[in-house]
């Protein structure tokens, strides 16, 4: 958590500051001294009804001193361990796996037309992640194909392919939006130093006036909603400006002694609301995300500042509860950030011996192409479980990648010298590259298409390893393996072509299917249920193609049926949700507070329902700007389903405010 994030005080709060802080902030300057001690002078210990008196001569030189008094709460450490890479920070996305760098990019594209960076930035994120994984296997394959084939590695250039550009168009975008957006809270935080600087001679005036106590503290709570209402401001103001405030705040309730009675009530509140707050900092003990624990932790640890004094006789046992529920959390985080290093640790270890392997592979001389042939093979193994292990911690990875690449160019290196002085081998060359023609003549002829598929590709891979033989037979040698290729693929084409009795058969098992779906009954257990969805998912995707003529027909049932399926387990998970408030509701019965609390309960309910109606219409107001087409369709039935699940969630909503006013 940072300090100079505070924003929104509640200027009664004067708990969970740390003591420590409290004496570094003494040092600082505030409000001007001469400011000070005009405001000191004004202070009256003893309120008259009716108008404010002020003795300047009960005046104490204790009551001017620039500190203000806080209490005894020292407030837990957020631990700071240093953050990892941008991939190790990104939570876990599954929804995104088994996408392709095609699918990553449209979705991408959809996403960054949103200028709410802050709504967008975890999926953009992990988005970049996965595809940026992806790309990264692809470039690997394709130097190493380019290394095996003899090239340097200091020659090979990546080229961007037209995917590539289109992510680095749509991220370039969201980068747009971040830095415009920013920019603007830049803007919005000098203008709240302004209007809180604004609030600050007001609180001036009022400790100065001489009205009655009651429009005096009335003015008062006024200066405070305002102030929590603006946002935060520069951070090089921050602290100056907080400090000023909780000094002018401290010097008002030595002038107007607020009641006990009504001290007392100001406390009650602020007790359930730090109550509500142990809540939510327990409840965090459960997130299996430590990122998401840990910024949500920051939040609380926030609002705990904005919340005034409670009961003297509660005040440690809350603080206690709140610190104990962080220092949990610290733990969990600090066990977390072992594990990882551990693992960093692990991996760098893991590269090392895979260096020791590489080194040692070029330390040997190899006099034989079978040998050189055999040794590139357990090289390009050795780099294949390298790309298998995870990252290093920053610094280490880059440095033993370097020496792993050393080994790898000086290898291919050596084998090119060793192949440019041998062209009595292009003879050798020639003989294997006979023997792959005649193995692909003695394929292309084969029914078996899956295995000769397999077979054909391996000896166009191998094809590839086999150096050049001599010029005046190159042509014709590649002539005869590529119609032997050609003449294969081709008829398998024509096969493949043709497959309407396949594409019946999977129209069968298709229709099959649908019958178990149809039967199929949902459970209690809703990760079972999402366990079988997924299951008639999966086998779905699997039996393969129908014919054209049916394909729109049985999709569309099949959507309906599995539609079906999500919308009853919603309406069970609601009705659920329904049930589980109403017993809340029995449960506050023999609460003295009861009404408070339900009261408090059902203005949350008003306020979420209002903003759900206003999504409600501001999607059905949208949906008429879709234009006719293909795109629009799809796109007009998604944000349908959104309207009908807000719908349904309003219901839910409006049941539960029903129960609360009853």
């Amino acid at each position: 958590m940072e300090n100079n994030e505070l924003q929104n005080q509640n200027p009664v709060a004067t708990e969970g500051v740390e003591n420590e802080q409290i004496a570094s902030n003494a040092s600082k300057k505030t409000l001007d001294a001469n400011e000070k001690k005009k405001i000191a002078k004004l202070i009256q210990p003893n309120i008259l009804p009716g108008k404010v008196r002020i003795d300047v001569n009960t005046l104490t030189a204790e009551s001017q001193t620039e500190t203000v008094p806080m209490n005894d709460e020292v407030m837990p450490e957020l631990v700071d361990i240093p953050e990892p890479d941008d991939e190790e920070l990104v939570e876990d996305n599954t929804d995104l796996d088994g996408l392709n760098k095609l699918q990553l990019v449209e979705m991408l594209e959809e996403i960054v037309q949103d200028a709410d960076v802050q709504s967008i930035k975890d999926k953009v994120a992990a988005i970049r992640l996965h595809f940026n994984k992806l790309n990264k296997e692809d470039m690997d394959n394709e130097l190493d194909h380019f290394l095996q084939a003899g090239g340097e590695a200091e020659s090979f250039q990546h080229v961007e392919d037209p995917i590539e550009q289109r992510f680095n168009a749509a991220f370039g975008i969201f980068k747009a939006n971040r830095a415009k957006q920013n920019e603007d809270l830049e803007k919005q935080k000098v203008e709240n130093l302004a209007k809180k600087q604004a609030i600050l001679d007001e609180l001036k005036e009022i400790i100065a006036s001489d009205d009655t106590l009651k429009k005096t503290y009335d003015d008062f709570r006024a200066l405070q909603d305002r102030w929590k209402e603006i946002g935060s401001v520069p951070a090089a103001e921050n602290s100056n400006l907080w400090n000023n405030y909780h000094f002018l705040v401290e010097k008002f309730f030595d002038k107007v002694r607020i009641g006990r009675e009504l001290r007392d009530l100001d406390m009650k509140k602020n007790l359930d609301s730090k109550i509500e707050l142990c809540e939510k900092a327990e409840e965090l003990l459960d997130e299996k995300s430590v990122t998401k624990a840990f910024k949500a932790l920051q939040k609380l640890h926030e609002d705990w500042k904005e919340v005034g004094p409670v009961p003297q006789d509660k005040k440690d046992e809350i603080w206690e509860r709140f610190k104990a529920a962080t220092d949990k959390i610290n733990q969990i985080r600090r066990e977390y950030y072992a594990k990882l290093e551990e693992k960093q640790t692990a991996n760098l270890e893991a590269k090392k011996a895979l260096c020791v392997k590489a080194e040692e592979l070029v330390a040997e001389d190899y006099s034989s192409v079978n040998a050189w042939q055999k040794k590139s093979t357990e090289l390009s193994e050795i780099f294949n479980v390298w790309k298998t292990i995870g990252l290093a911690n920053k610094k280490d990875n880059e440095e033993i990648w370097q020496r792993f690449r050393a080994s790898m160019d000086a290898f291919f290196a050596k084998k090119k010298e060793f192949f440019s002085t041998l062209k009595d081998r292009q003879t050798e060359n020639l003989e294997r590259k006979t023997q792959l023609c005649i193995e692909a003549e003695g394929l292309m002829e084969s029914t078996e298409w899956k295995n000769a598929t397999e077979q054909m590709k391996k000896l166009q891979e191998e094809w590839k390893t086999i150096g050049p033989v001599p010029k005046r037979h190159a042509d014709k040698i590649w002539k005869r393996f590529r119609a032997a290729c050609d003449t294969f693929f081709n008829r398998k084409n024509e096969h493949f072509s043709g497959r309407r009795t396949e594409e019946e058969s999977n129209l069968a098992a298709k229709k099959a299917l649908l019958d178990e779906i149809k039967a199929f009954e949902l459970g209690s257990n809703r990760n079972e249920n999402m366990d079988a969805i997924k299951a008639f998912q999966k086998r779905w995707i699997e039996i393969g193609y129908v014919p054209m003529k049916h394909k729109d027909t049985i999709n569309k049932e099949y959507r309906e049926l599995i539609d079906g399926l999500f919308d009853t387990m919603r309406k069970n998970q609601n009705e659920a949700s329904t049930n589980d408030f109403r017993e809340m509701m029995e449960t506050w019965k023999g609460d003295p507070n009861a009404s408070d609390r339900v009261r408090k309960e059902g203005g949350k309910l008003q306020i979420r329902i209002q903003k759900l109606r206003e999504e409600i219409a501001a999607m059905e107001n949208n949906i008429g700007f879709f234009s006719n087409s293909k795109n629009s369709e799809l796109m007009r039935a998604e944000y349908e389903k959104k309207i009908n699940k807000a719908k349904e969630d309003l219901k839910v909503l409006e049941e539960k405010l029903k129960i609360a006013e009853e």
